[in-house]
């Protein structure tokens, strides 16, 4: 790397920031964390005492079917956001129904009401393990009501209790009770327990999600990629995201548990105990599953572990399936479900610039706007404004480089032929006139955690799910498809072009055209507007709205330096101002000496090297 020419260097830079940017864009919708799933023990088989076989004996028939099965019954009941069945099998949550919300639709498919359990599923059943050690899911088990009604209509706070209970023997029981109010997208859960001591040797029970939450998205890769189980222990997020297709993985959590949870990419599923346990247990289970058009879902089941202490017990739980909105969410403690941006695990840097600046902005500006993609390009103007000392720190080191290119020109033509002189007088004009040659790159770098979470709550923000700005844009949470290609691009995975990405496009290769004059670095105008063209066309298209406002704005002010400032920087402005030699200038000098002493050391004929250490230059006092 030091006999190569500083132009080399420079365009090798430029290709791995295009490389890095690519990874990171690509990392950002495929990341995936694998977690080995620990194995729990089996439990220990016992005898069966007589007395609770002849229990057995007595618990009333199963709804699986077959000779003497009992028919599954239904209480539905409709609020002001929801339509609710609740189940006879198992006593358990059969249809959760978002009245205000559509599955994904197009001018061909109208959509249907978002229903968040899967056909045929059964949640918020209990399971336990008996005396043989085998695990019981009260599924298999027939509950009655004990409401007479089995249908309800509820209106703002008015709330309804559905019971119903499933008795083993006499005195034994289980009863299960669901309380829905009109207005809520939860329910409130109460597991009861009566005498169980007999069938529950282990004294534990779990309350399950078992299905998930299921895919509402036309683009099941995209929504697979933000699906996760997460659960909150002692304060801490623990996530799990299942990456092996077919392969049940599991992980588990202990702790005082605040919740456990699954989301999608813009629903959740919740359990949320009342009484919480220093001791307490959660576990997450997932699986990857192929899908049409090449597509995948990941499935997540969730339990929340009791402790049962004989007699007569009950446990409170609160149970949310619904939109990710934060105010909703925070409500129920359950914000941090959201995804507001992660960078390589770390979120500390990223998710409080989404949670607490970036969904407030959007969320007050709606206040004043009805349109969400006005909202958004409003928000490119502040946001331009917020970073203009990152941007006028960009501007000021491509004038600098603009206004020493002549020298470096002459430079390159003396000394074509001696890399090491060539790379010597380069880093000459940089110190005398200084300029960083890594000065328009870092104000880039500094601006990453706030782009990444942009990123996140844009990707994944409610709000403008099936929102529709104008023209062919209908919907913001999705790409605005102008042209179907027929194939996927290798690299990219995409098979369709976006209008919204193509505009990008070429508004990036003007400012590409403006910004870059080194011979040696035009390939740069037109490999950078391609590789994002193709990259966005994936993306939402309220993402690229912005994307494609901040460059357009970038254009302006780039056009206002060039042809309308008077504070144009010139070679003697240059000489004139006082010189700092930054981190990254001080390593290129370190490196250029190195290398000349090594070289003196070489044409001295021998082969002793100076120790590095002595050739570092000393601090001057």
């Amino acid at each position: 790397m030091q006999n190569q020419s500083l132009d080399k260097r420079s365009i090798i830079g430029f290709v791995l920031i295009s490389l890095i940017l690519t990874g990171w864009i690509l990392w950002m919708s495929t990341t995936q964390r694998q977690v080995n799933a620990p194995v729990e023990k089996q439990a220990t088989k016992k005898s069966v005492p007589s007395s609770a076989q002849e229990a057995k004996k007595k618990v009333a028939g199963t709804i699986s079917g077959g000779n003497g099965s009992i028919a599954e019954d239904f209480i539905r009941i409709e609020t002001d956001v929801l339509r609710i069945m609740i189940s006879t099998k198992g006593g358990s949550i059969a249809r959760w129904e978002l009245k205000n919300y559509t599955s994904w639709h197009d001018k061909t498919y109208p959509g249907v009401p978002v229903q968040l359990i899967y056909r045929g599923q059964r949640e918020a059943t209990i399971t336990y393990v008996n005396n043989d050690g085998k695990k019981v899911d009260t599924k298999s088990m027939h509950f009655a009501f004990t409401n007479d009604k089995r249908s309800y209509t509820l209106k703002g706070n008015e709330s309804i209790t559905i019971s119903a209970i499933h008795e083993l023997a006499p005195g034994s029981a289980i009863v299960k009770t669901f309380t829905i109010s009109g207005n809520s997208y939860a329910c409130r859960t109460e597991v009861e327990l009566r005498n169980m001591e007999q069938f529950m040797p282990q004294r534990t029970y779990d309350l399950i999600w078992k299905g998930g939450v299921k895919f509402q998205e036309q683009n099941s890769v995209d929504e697979s990629n933000t699906a996760i189980a997460l659960t909150s222990v002692n304060g801490t997020i623990d996530e799990f995201d299942a990456t092996e297709y077919a392969q049940p993985t599991s992980v588990q959590s202990a702790g005082e548990i605040d919740y456990v949870a699954t989301r999608t990419k813009y629903f959740v599923a919740a359990i949320i105990p009342e009484k919480k346990d220093a001791n307490g247990m959660a576990f997450m289970e997932g699986i990857k599953e192929g899908a049409a058009n090449e597509g995948h879902i990941e499935k997540y089941s969730l339990a929340y572990r009791n402790r049962y202490k004989g007699g007569v017990q009950k446990d409170a739980f609160t149970i949310f399936i619904g939109p990710q909105i934060y105010d909703t969410l925070q409500a129920y403690g359950l914000e941090k479900t959201i995804n507001f941006g992660t960078f390589y695990g770390v979120k500390w840097l990223v998710a409080p610039i989404g949670e607490y600046v970036i969904l407030p902005t959007l969320s007050f500006l709606h206040t004043f706007i009805a349109n969400y993609g006005i909202v958004i390009i409003l928000f490119s103007f502040l946001m331009k404004i917020v970073l203009q000392p990152f941007s006028a720190s960009q501007m000021k080191s491509m004038q600098k480089m603009k206004a020493v290119q002549p020298l470096l020109q002459k430079v390159q033509e003396k000394y074509k032929d001696d890399r090491t002189m060539l790379s010597q007088e380069t880093m000459k004009i940089y110190s005398e006139y200084g300029i960083n040659p890594a000065g328009g790159c870092l104000p880039m770098i500094m601006q990453m955690p706030i782009l990444i979470s942009l990123w996140s709550v844009l990707s994944s923000w409610m709000d403008i799910r099936h929102q529709h700005f104008f023209g062919w844009i209908s919907d913001l949470s999705a790409p605005d498809v102008i042209l179907d290609l027929g194939f996927k691009l290798p690299l990219f995975q995409v098979d369709k072009l976006s209008g919204l990405a193509l505009l990008m496009g070429l508004a990036m290769f003007i400012q590409q055209k403006m910004t870059i004059t080194d011979p040696n670095q035009k390939s740069m105008v037109y490999i950078m507007p391609i590789m994002f063209t193709f990259m966005f066309s994936g993306f939402p298209s309220g993402l690229n709205v912005y994307y494609f406002v901040f460059t357009i704005l970038g254009i302006i002010q780039q056009v206002w330096i060039t042809k309308f400032s008077k504070n144009k920087i010139t070679l003697e402005d240059l000489k004139r101002a006082p010189k700092k030699e930054g981190w990254f200038a001080q390593r290129m000098r370190m490196a250029q000496e190195i290398a000349q002493q090594q070289q003196q050391a070489k044409a001295s004929g021998g082969n002793k090297r100076t120790p590095i250490g002595n050739s570092l230059p000393k601090k001057k006092k």
